[in-house]
């Protein structure tokens, strides 16, 4: 990928949603389960609603300078070798910090006010957490669950793609749950039209939590970058719930629907049986009330191939979507597809806020997803429809022969974006006259369109690429958002350096003249 310079806007984007006023926020997710307002932060996103706000103004910018560091707990030993990439959130219960840590992923207790530990558990899962896992290291975190009574429950997923249960207080795996603490989440995924993943070899995974609700808690999926051919035909995204005190599936969700399921037809050619991906591999939140039996919202990841999708023509749902399913049964609700047939690795990188608001004087409780395109896409959350206006509008079209993209592309109107979502001339670097002129002409040089949905161009196409921005890393990526319900503001990170300049070349995509050989594999 080559690149251009452009001048960017400060990272922090606040944006207020314009609404007028907010009720009270999810906080516990059942009776006895613990909340920001006491001054924890019982999972990764704070609440349910994704919100990560606490109302605590103990710290402020008044005071925040005169922090001290009170304790340090270095992870280098919990593992083969240290850790370079610490991307974990602690939570913190009673005055327990739990983390995930270490490359074998380790869970720690540690004492809130010392820092001393107080157990530690670690699962050895030899080359299928180390060699074939597509997720390694500590991850992103763990999640708690308590009955309010005093039964009180760690779950989080290894390396190697197991869900374990263990307690709180000790550290000590709940034998009631699964086989002995542990769920083999590898069982039922499949590759292909029906076939099982290897248990060993098989490459999936989880590095985000899992979503804890009552007495169910809910797992994701991640696989390998769906960037190259050797990756086509991934494991399928799915998404699981268990009881939480048993282990035993209640549900489970097809993000690349099978025969009979809605959306099926979205995938022409019969391209279902071997795409790969389409998982959901960030936080999952929930409304425990919605629609009844409560609802969770799953923000879904692009299909396999990332970057083309010649091989897989259609829509393709639920890929880059937002999909609503009934907490007690897995049944889709509703959904919105933010990008039809994805050239752009615009995945739904974050949890989704779930908003409780009156607008024009009428309570509605809504859903706003950040995204990779720098938009906050906001609907109902109970109905899915949109707050504001998501017209279909026109986008470029591919020059490559054996792609075929989507005319339109459904664009939010309000609010306004909080990220660039394409490169114009006046983003070029102009510290003189000379300079900007040098970047006009090497902006020429590429497939400039004022859309943030310009495919890769075609082997045959002289130029050097088509430039986009945002694709990968753009916008909002996986440390996600946070909404001030005090203030009706939504933070979030707002990265704008990331262009691309797209483009396939002939011996990359030889493979699309025929059927490739590992159709018939599957």
């Amino acid at each position: 990928m080559k690149r251009t310079a452009v001048r960017v806007v400060p990272a922090i984007a606040l944006l207020a949603l314009g609404v007028a006023t907010f009720a009270p926020r999810i906080q516990g997710q059942n009776t006895g389960q613990p909340s920001t307002k006491n001054g924890e932060w019982p999972m990764y996103t704070a609440d349910l609603s994704g919100s990560k706000y606490s109302p605590l103004d103990q710290i402020g910018a008044s005071n925040f300078n005169k922090l001290e560091v009170a304790w340090r707990f270095k992870t280098d030993n919990l593992g083969p070798r240290p850790e370079n990439k610490l991307e974990g959130t602690p939570i913190m219960v009673k005055g327990t910090v739990y983390a995930t840590a270490g490359t074998r992923r380790a869970v720690v207790a540690l004492n809130a006010a010392t820092g001393e530990m107080k157990w530690m558990y670690s699962m050895d899962e030899g080359e299928r957490a180390t060699r074939w896992a597509p997720r390694q290291l500590s991850g992103r975190g763990l999640s708690y669950w308590t009955d309010g009574r005093g039964d009180e429950r760690i779950l989080y997923v290894t390396t190697g793609y197991r869900l374990v249960e263990l307690n709180a207080k000790t550290g000590v795996p709940i034998q009631s749950f699964g086989t002995n603490g542990v769920i083999d989440l590898k069982v039922g995924v499949v590759i292909g039209k029906d076939k099982q993943l290897d248990l060993e070899k098989g490459e999936i995974g989880l590095h985000s939590t899992p979503t804890v609700v009552n007495d169910t808690v809910i797992v994701g999926s991640s696989m390998f970058e769906g960037l190259g051919y050797r990756y086509a035909t991934n494991a399928k995204g799915l998404v699981r719930a268990f009881d939480v005190k048993t282990g035993k599936q209640i549900w489970r969700f097809n993000t690349i629907p099978g025969p009979g399921e809605f959306g099926n037809d979205t995938w022409e050619n019969g391209s279902w049986e071997w795409t790969g991906n389409v998982g959901v591999w960030t936080q999952i939140s929930v409304d425990p009330t919605a629609g009844g039996n409560g609802m969770a919202y799953l923000p879904v990841e692009t299909p396999t191939i990332d970057e083309y999708g010649g091989n897989r023509p259609g829509n393709n749902l639920f890929a880059e979507s937002i999909v609503a399913v009934d907490l007690k049964t897995g049944v889709r609700k509703w959904h919105f597809q933010m990008i039809h047939h994805g050239l752009w690795d615009h995945d739904n990188s974050s949890a989704s806020l779930l908003i409780d608001a009156n607008i024009n004087g009428q309570p509605r409780k809504l859903l706003a997803q950040p995204t990779k395109q720098g938009w906050l896409y906001t609907f109902d959350r109970i109905t899915g429809q949109p707050i504001w206006p998501i017209p279909e509008v026109a986008v470029p079209q591919t020059n490559m022969p054996t792609e075929k993209t989507s005319p339109t592309q459904p664009i939010p109107t309000n609010p306004p974006p909080y990220s660039l979502t394409y490169v114009k001339p006046t983003d070029l670097i102009d510290f003189t006259p000379a300079l900007h002129e040098q970047a006009l002409k090497n902006l020429a040089k590429f497939r400039w369109e004022q859309s943030p949905f310009v495919p890769p161009l075609g082997p045959n196409d002289p130029r050097l690429g088509s430039i986009n921005i945002g694709n990968t890393a753009g916008g909002v990526n996986w440390p996600g958002s946070g909404f001030d319900p005090e203030t009706a503001t939504f933070y979030t990170m707002a990265s704008n350096t990331n262009i691309n300049a797209g483009k396939y070349y002939e011996e990359e995509f030889e493979v699309t003249r025929n059927p490739p050989a590992w159709r018939a594999e599957l």
